[in-house]
């Protein structure tokens, strides 16, 4: 499995609104300058974003968008999965039903599936953030 641009993108965004969205709507335009990223681009992942419940549009002058619910409560799952859809190593589909192939599934295909799924529930956009500001900003100790 690879995430696309579409989703790793995504992440940037989501990240980037979680930041800059507290005081005001964020345009995709200001996105896509601060992230280097293309506005039409972005235009095709906040459609999925928005039908998948994540973020709030709104139109005119200070329109842009926000984030539907708490950083907290958002999972990078939850963005990959509107953006990528089901994330599997290995599919249901691509499976042939004889005894080995089910074998190989129970035994490692379905086990990676379940630590992935598991890892991107497990960080939310809160962590990500969090991590963002400590990259950027890191503490330094001095001793003397």
């Amino acid at each position: 499995m690879k995430i696309s641009t579409k989703g790793r993108y995504g992440l940037k965004a989501m990240i980037d609104i979680a930041i800059y969205s507290s005081s005001e709507n964020v345009t995709l335009k200001s996105i896509s300058e601060r992230e280097n990223i293309s506005e039409k681009y972005l235009e095709q992942i906040f459609s999925a974003l928005r039908k998948n419940g994540l973020v709030n549009s709104k139109k005119g002058a200070q329109g842009g968008y926000t984030l539907a619910d708490s950083m907290s409560k958002i999972t990078a799952g939850d963005i990959l999965r509107a953006l990528e859809g089901d994330l599997q190593v290995v599919g249901e589909d691509d499976i042939d039903k004889d005894i080995m192939d089910l074998c190989i599934k129970k035994n490692l295909w379905d086990k990676l599936n379940q630590a992935i799924n598991s890892i991107v529930d497990s960080v939310t956009l809160e962590d990500l953030v969090y991590e963002y500001n400590k990259e950027r900003n890191p503490e330094y100790i001095y001793y003397i």
